[in-house]
C-alpha cells in the first residue's frame, strides 16, 4: 500500500496519513483483515514523527475503519474491507444517470463540477 503526504499542503500530516488510507479502503487494494503499514516505519519512511503516523491512525480507528491490537499492529476493520459508503453511493449515482439518460461523460463533467 502507497501512502503519500504533501508536506507543502495546508491538511496537517496525520490527516493526509488517514486520507491515504481511507482511499485505499475505498478503492479496494486493501481489504479487511490487511494489515497496515507498522508505524514507526511509514513514520520513518515518510519522514514523520511517529506520534504523527499514529494520531492518523487513531482516527482511523475512531472512525472505525481500523482496529489498533497489541502486537498485531493496525489492522483493516472486518466491516471496512466490504463495499465501502462511498462506492456504494457512486453505484447509485451511475444507477440514476442512467436511468436519466445520461451518458458517462455528462456524469463526469456533473462529477467535476461538483468537485471544483
Amino acid at each position: 500500500m502507497l501512502i503519500r503526504i504533501d508536506p507543502a499542503s495546508p491538511t496537517p500530516l496525520f490527516e493526509q496519513v488517514a486520507a491515504s488510507v481511507r482511499r485505499a479502503i475505498a478503492d479496494g487494494s486493501v481489504g479487511s483483515g490487511d494489515r497496515l503499514p507498522v508505524a514507526r516505519e511509514l513514520a520513518e519512511s515518510l519522514d514523520l514523527n511517529v506520534h504523527t503516523v499514529l494520531r492518523g491512525y487513531q482516527q482511523l480507528r475512531d472512525e472505525g475503519l481500523i482496529e489498533l491490537r497489541r502486537g498485531r499492529g493496525a489492522v483493516v476493520a472486518a466491516d471496512a474491507g466490504g463495499r465501502s459508503r462511498l462506492q456504494e453511493a457512486v453505484l447509485d449515482v451511475v444507477a440514476e444517470a442512467r436511468r436519466l439518460g445520461l451518458s458517462a461523460s455528462e456524469l463526469v463533467t456533473l462529477v467535476k463540477k461538483e468537485m471544483t
